[in-house]
Order: structure tokens, then C-alpha cells, then sequence
């Protein structure tokens, strides 16, 4: 392969990687995922879960990121296209934003699912559970 081939590919993970800090940097909402992807992890180490359920974790973090990720993109991009208000460039934003809801939801899902059972084997959870319900 030439170098130049090779150079090329390598700068384009630079401009990658510049994407996703300045998703992380500059994006309020992102900042919100990334502390719900340390909550998770935090609660995985705790909890000891199994590899199958580190995966589905590993999943439902990076599904939130992409989706966050594209929401900003999109948006970014409409507001060069249309700096005006336009009604069909509110709804591409709103349709973006559901996706990103729709990514969340699905996380937490899967967050509820491998965790509750872990929850429920802490001591005194039942006791707790009885005397606030």
C-alpha cells in the first residue's frame, strides 16, 4: 500500500477522534451519558456481573453514545442548512432527539434488567422494601 494511502486512513481517525472529544467537551447531554456509563460500570463492578451481561451493558453505553453522538451531528448540520426558524428543520431536530430518548430508554431497560436481580440479593432490601411500601 502506498504511504500516502496509509497516511490518509490514519488521519482520518484523527478527525474521528476530534469528533467524539468535542461531542464529550462541548455537549451538555453527552456529559449526562458519560455519568450514566460510569454509574453502570460502577454497578457491574459492584455487583460482580457475568461477561454475557458486561457485553449488554457495553452495548446499551455505546448504542446512548452513537445515538447522542448523531443527534448532535444532525443538529449541527441543520441549524448551517436553515439558521432561520423552518418547520421542517424543527422536526428533523425533534425526530434526532427522539432517537436519542429511544436509545436511553432501551439502556435503562437493559440497565433494570441485569441489576434489579443483584438488588433484591442485598441485605436488608426486603425489610427496607416493607416498611416503605
Amino acid at each position: 500500500m502506498p504511504r500516502k494511502y496509509i497516511k490518509k486512513r490514519l488521519n482520518s481517525f484523527g478527525y474521528a477522534f476530534k469528533g467524539i472529544g468535542a461531542a464529550f467537551w462541548y455537549e451538555p447531554n453527552m456529559k449526562l451519558h458519560l455519568l450514566g456509563a460510569i454509574e453502570a460500570i460502577f454497578l457491574g463492578w459492584f455487583f460482580d456481573i457475568k461477561n454475557s451481561e458486561w457485553t449488554w451493558i457495553t452495548l446499551a453505553i455505546g448504542l446512548v453514545w452513537l445515538a447522542e453522538i448523531f443527534n448532535t451531528a444532525v443538529e449541527k448540520l441543520t441549524d448551517l442548512v436553515s439558521p432561520e426558524y423552518n418547520e421542517l428543520a424543527g422536526k428533523v431536530k425533534d425526530l434526532a432527539a427522539g432517537a436519542v430518548l429511544i436509545a436511553a430508554l432501551t439502556a435503562l431497560t437493559i440497565g433494570l434488567l441485569i441489576f434489579w436481580p443483584y438488588v433484591e440479593k442485598l441485605p436488608g432490601y426486603h425489610e427496607l422494601l416493607q416498611k416503605y411500601l
